[in-house]
């Protein structure tokens, strides 16, 4: 569906919005009729194609085999000539590879130092972490104890627990068996001790069928301090005496943790013990004009007092990664992440992909072209501070400032993987409408535009869309997500928590056996 709604309408001084001095086209801000008349820098200019809401149009020739500038950068070459007035998209522009001249930092920057102030109300933990929740997690080892923890977790709905726990959720998935011993289960395993052991989780149970390859034992060992605390329990469906028997033996034990989870309080803590996971879904050609550079400029808010913003989606930074190599806190930091690249296209090597398969057919038909367009604009969300840290898929997050997590551009997964090393929230940007959640952490959605946001007003928390609008600056939303983000943190519901949005998708690497 075209989003066609807006109001007021564009008058031909604000039909379009160009970003950068350096670029050569400019983004319908509405529906442009071909023939319609577009003033720029004070130059007029007559449209020669129709043009539709997001997407480009030439303001300058453009040769064949020339660049496509966008946001001061390259995001293609022309297919063909393109005259001024002419709908630049798929059809005239091609995708390549770029090749960069990285521009390592040369010493080492300080990581950031919390001020102490701002604060939250959170949950407080044993290891230092602030939970912004206080839920009590079934888990289960593999596909065969998915719908056992289902039915745990279907058990406790409609039940009233007490104030300070949130509800019992279950993490079904189909993995943890049929998959090849070495990374896979590894990450799997990574994946999982994540989750059971998240700030936002109070207690909890993990559970098996008993012949799996991600056996229980894995997370229950002496060494595991949430097992040592009896924060975890542990059972399997064949010692147990099957799904009936192990419905009802888990409630007890979560009966008790529950017991204690109500003990919980909230307490002040600074907001240096927030870890806010980025991530866009559905994008569209506003991506990274209104929202993703309002959460840029959130996140670099956050960083300033030294809590942490998780950039991730290793395929949506390919043709920005140049840009995030010179804001490396050093150059160990910039090659890790330039590695983490080259591994992800040895990946897609083995299936015969490519970076461009990333932008979805919404994507497209939201204005982006292709994955170089999508990218510079995804970067936005981590806003212009330090890169501290580069790490892999849901490895534990320890650093201050911005971090970069290796992670899918898939929704679900890329979430799942942000959820799992630490993030105790999570700020998701949409063009399209994309509806998702976590079961444990609270996801703030922030629309890019007001014709969605009318639209779809039960999932969006936020309106990005208003600074194309003309009513809102960047800023103004950084700093309305940056307070929202205190809000959620002390326990206000959001969009996606109060629709029950659960998903969890742990990332699969191998082959099925």
């Amino acid at each position: 569906m075209s989003l066609v709604d807006i109001s007021p309408p564009p008058t031909a001084e604000t039909a379009v919005i160009h970003l950068n001095a350096r670029d050569n086209i400019a983004i319908a801000r509405a529906p442009l009729a071909a023939g319609q008349r577009v003033v720029l820098n004070g130059r007029e200019l007559t449209l020669l194609d129709a043009v539709p809401m997001g997407h480009k149009v030439a303001i300058q020739a453009v040769a064949a085999g020339g660049n496509i500038v966008r946001y001061g950068q390259i995001m293609g070459s022309a297919r063909m000539p393109i005259e001024p007035g002419r709908h630049v998209h798929v059809h005239n522009v091609a995708f390549g590879e770029l090749k960069f001249d990285y521009e390592f930092p040369g010493g080492e920057v300080a990581l950031p130092v919390s001020t102490g102030v701002p604060a939250f109300q959170g949950y407080a933990r044993e290891d230092g972490r602030v939970g912004t929740r206080n839920y009590i997690a079934v888990v289960a080892a593999s596909n065969c104890a998915a719908h056992t923890a289902e039915l745990i977790a279907a058990s406790y709905r409609g039940q009233a627990l007490p104030p300070n726990v949130d509800g019992v959720v279950a993490f079904p998935h189909g993995e943890g068996c049929g998959m090849s011993i070495g990374p896979d289960t590894q990450q799997l395993q990574r994946t999982l001790g994540g989750v059971l052991n998240h700030p936002n989780v109070s207690a909890a149970v993990i559970l098996g069928l008993g012949c799996e390859v991600n056996q229980i034992d894995h997370y229950l060992g002496s060494g595991n301090p949430l097992a040592a605390s009896k924060r975890l329990q542990g059972m399997t469906l064949q010692n147990t005496g099957g799904t009936t028997a192990t419905v009802e033996a888990s409630r007890k034990i979560i009966w008790q943790m529950i017991e204690r989870a109500a003990a919980e309080k909230r307490t002040p803590a600074p907001a240096s013990k927030l870890v806010l996971g980025l991530n866009c879904g559905g994008s569209d050609s506003f991506s990274g004009i209104t929202a993703n550079p309002a959460l840029g400029y959130c996140s670099d808010l956050l960083a300033e007092v030294a809590g942490t913003a998780v950039l991730a989606e290793t395929t949506e930074i390919i043709g920005a990664q140049h840009l995030l190599v010179k804001r490396a806190r050093n150059r160990a930091v910039g090659e890790k992440l330039l590695q983490m690249i080259a591994n992800y296209k040895t990946y897609l090597n083995r299936f015969g992909g490519s970076f461009d398969d990333n932008p979805s057919p919404g994507n497209k038909e939201g204005g982006l072209t292709n994955i170089l367009e999508k990218s510079l604009g995804a970067v936005a969300k981590a806003g212009t501070s330090t890169m501290t840290d580069v790490l892999d898929y849901a490895e534990q997050i320890h650093t201050p400032g911005f971090v970069f997590m290796n992670t899918p551009g898939y929704d679900p997964v890329s979430l799942t993987g942000l959820a799992a090393g630490g993030c105790n929230l999570i700020c998701f940007t949409t063009g399209r409408g994309s509806a998702i959640g976590f079961p444990t952490v609270p996801v703030i959605k922030v629309a890019t535009n007001s014709a969605m946001h009318r639209r779809m007003q039960d999932n969006m928390d936020i309106n990005a869309g208003r600074i194309s609008d003309g009513d809102a600056t960047v800023q103004q939303v950084g700093k309305e997500i940056f307070d929202m983000l205190l809000r959620v943190a002390s326990g206000e519901r959001t969009c996606a928590e109060r629709l029950g949005h659960q998903e969890f998708v742990p990332w699969r690497i191998g082959p099925v056996m």
